[in-house]
C-alpha cells in the first residue's frame, strides 16, 4: 500500500510494481504529523471506546481547528469505522470497526501498564487517557549506576574494551577486582540486565551483571568481537508442548494460551541465554516439585534440549532433594495440603 497525501491527510492506495521497487517496504513506517494523529484516533477508538477534540489537543498540542480537521479527516477516510455520540460528545467506534492506521498490539499495551506500575513510564508517555487499576508482581529493584551503564553502552557502540571494577560471587574472587572486558551486547534474564562481554581476565565470554559493576575506568582495544561469541550468535529451537499429565481440556487451554499450532510452539533461544530459559521456566525442578497444572508446558525435544544445555556449558546436576522424585512429590503434596488447611482455617 502506498502513502499518498490528500491535503494534510493520508490515503492508502495499492502500489504499482515500479513504486514497490522505488519505495521498498520497511518493518514500520515512521509516524509523523497527521499520520501519527490518525493512528492516535484509532488507538483511542479501539482501546478506550471513544475520542474527542480535547484528546488530540492534550496529546499533541494542536489547535482546536486542527483537532476538528483531524477528526473530520478520519471520518472521510474511514466513514465505516466511526460515528458521533451526541450524549457523550465524542466519536465512538461502530460495531464493524476495523483499524486502518493502527495495528493493535496487546503485548505493547500491557507492557506499558507494567512500565507505569513500575514507575518507568508516566501516563503522559503513553496514549492512554487513564491507567486501569494494575497490580504487578513486585520484584526488588536492581541497582544500576547510570554512569556505568553509559560507559558500557559506549564500549558496545564503539566496539572497544572498558576497564571495570566488578564484584563477582565466584568463590575464587570474593573481593571486587578490576578487569578489562569487551562488551558487545546486553542481555535480560527476566529479572536483571547484564552485559555480554569477553573477559580479558578469564579469556572467555561471560555475562556481567550491571548492578555488580562498581566503577569504570578507561577505554581500550577489544580482545574479541561479537562474531567470536558463538553462544550469542547461535540459536537453539526449544519446542514446548502442554504437559501430558494434564487433562484434555487443560491441554487445549494451554495450547490456546501459548498460541500453539498442532499442540506445539517453537521458541528460539540464544545458546548464551539457555541457562536462564532453563531456570526461569523451572525446567530444572518443576517435574519434581510442582503439580501438573503448576507446570503447564514441558520441553517436547528434551534430549536435544539437554544436549544444547551441555554444549552451552550448563551442568544438569541433580540435587539430593530430587534423587527420589516420588518421595519428593509426596512430601510436596503433603506440604500443600497442610498449607491449604491452614489457609482455610483463616478464611
Amino acid at each position: 500500500m502506498g502513502l499518498h497525501f490528500i491535503g494534510q491527510y493520508i490515503k492508502y492506495i495499492p502500489m504499482t510494481r515500479a513504486d514497490q521497487q522505488e519505495f521498498p517496504r520497511t518493518t514500520r513506517r515512521p509516524r509523523r504529523g497527521p499520520e501519527q494523529r490518525l493512528e492516535f484516533i484509532e488507538f483511542r477508538l479501539f482501546w478506550e471506546g471513544g475520542v474527542n477534540r480535547s484528546d488530540l489537543i492534550e496529546q499533541f498540542g494542536v489547535s482546536v481547528p486542527q483537532a476538528s480537521n483531524d477528526l473530520t479527516g478520519y471520518r472521510e477516510l474511514a466513514p465505516e469505522n466511526v460515528t458521533y455520540d451526541l450524549n457523550g460528545k465524542r466519536y465512538v467506534p461502530t460495531p464493524g470497526f476495523r483499524p486502518r492506521f493502527l495495528k493493535p498490539n496487546p503485548d505493547r499495551y500491557l507492557a506499558q501498564l507494567k512500565a507505569m506500575s513500575d514507575g518507568i513510564l508516566d501516563l503522559d508517555d503513553t496514549w492512554l487517557s487513564r491507567q486501569p487499576d494494575t497490580g504487578v508482581f513486585p520484584v526488588p529493584t536492581r541497582r544500576i549506576d547510570p554512569r556505568i551503564l553509559r560507559a558500557v553502552i559506549s564500549a558496545v557502540r564503539n566496539k572497544c574494551a572498558v576497564h571495570v571494577e566488578y564484584q563477582s560471587t565466584n568463590r575464587e574472587n570474593p573481593d571486587p577486582i578490576w578487569r578489562w572486558i569487551s562488551p558487545h551486547a546486553f542481555g535480560f534474564d527476566g529479572l536483571r540486565w547484564h552485559a555480554r562481554a569477553f573477559c580479558h581476565h578469564e579469556h572467555r565470554f561471560k555475562d556481567f551483571i550491571l548492578g555488580r559493576c562498581l566503577a569504570v575506568g578507561e577505554f581500550g582495544s577489544p580482545a574479541s568481537t561479537a562474531e567470536d561469541d558463538w553462544q550469542w550468535q547461535t540459536y537453539f529451537e526449544a519446542v514446548l508442548q502442554p504437559n501430558p499429565d494434564l487433562t484434555d481440556s487443560q491441554r487445549r487451554a494451554v495450547a490456546l494460551d501459548y498460541n500453539m499450532s498442532g499442540g506445539k510452539v517453537a521458541v528460539r533461544v540464544r545458546f548464551a541465554l539457555l541457562y536462564y530459559f532453563y531456570k526461569r521456566l523451572r525446567f530444572d525442578v518443576a517435574e519434581y516439585f510442582d503439580e501438573p497444572r503448576e507446570r503447564p508446558v514441558v520441553v517436547a525435544n528434551r534430549n536435544e534440549f539437554e544436549a544444547a544445555l551441555a554444549k552451552a556449558g550448563v551442568t544438569l546436576a541433580v540435587s539430593d532433594r530430587v534423587a527420589n522424585p516420588s518421595a519428593t512429590r509426596r512430601a510436596a503434596s503433603r506440604e500443600r495440603r497442610t498449607a491449604g488447611g491452614a489457609r482455610r482455617k483463616h478464611v
